[in-house]
């Protein structure tokens, strides 16, 4: 077996959802209808983490096989203003974690926006920061997981934040596109 192991937050873990309706179980799914039926995925989202959860987190899953790793964090540091510096060294130390323990391992690095409504450069920064470490790392990139979905009020749920059913089918298109290439019978 091949793993997969995506690492997020409330979103990869999708709250509010059956697990069974949150997009790493989708891509499950579809990995089966596909015919890879080698690959396993273990979706290791937890609610509110931050991309300094996900660094505390991720030694957990080191010790695991990892041939593929999706690493979805940062919206909530986003929402709660944490520095752009801060999220970006964060998600570096993780991506160099699992870079050293699996130096094989293909990674894909999902995007995170804020609204340009938030006052001053860091909506823009923030955006920027997911794109610079995609190229630092020359990594597989989703520009932005919530492409479509972020303020779409029939695909989210009514907190207007999370992401509803059909709304985590977007984040599995999203994903599977850039994953896909990936991929080996």
């Amino acid at each position: 077996m091949k793993n997969i192991l995506f690492l997020g937050d409330s979103l990869t873990a999708g709250y509010g959802l059956p697990a069974a309706q949150a997009y790493p179980s989708l891509i499950q799914s579809k990995l089966s209808e596909e015919g890879y039926t080698r690959y396993k995925v273990i979706n290791a989202g937890v609610s509110g983490d931050t991309s300094a959860g996900g660094l505390y987190r991720i030694d957990r899953w080191l010790s695991q096989l990892i041939d593929i790793f999706v690493l979805a964090l940062g919206a909530n540091d986003g929402l709660r203003g944490i520095p752009t510096r801060e999220t970006t060294q964060n998600l570096q130390q993780i991506v160099d974690k699992v870079k050293h323990q699996h130096p094989e391992a293909k990674i894909i690095l999902s995007g995170m926006e804020i609204p340009d409504i938030v006052p001053g450069r860091y909506a823009a920064e923030f955006r920027k920061l997911f794109r610079e470490l995609a190229l630092k790392n020359n990594v597989a990139f989703v520009p932005f997981l919530l492409e479509g979905v972020a303020g779409m009020r029939h695909l989210n749920l009514p907190d207007g934040l999370h992401p509803n059913a059909e709304g985590q089918k977007l984040l599995a298109k999203h994903t599977w596109d850039v994953l896909k290439d990936m991929l080996e019978m």
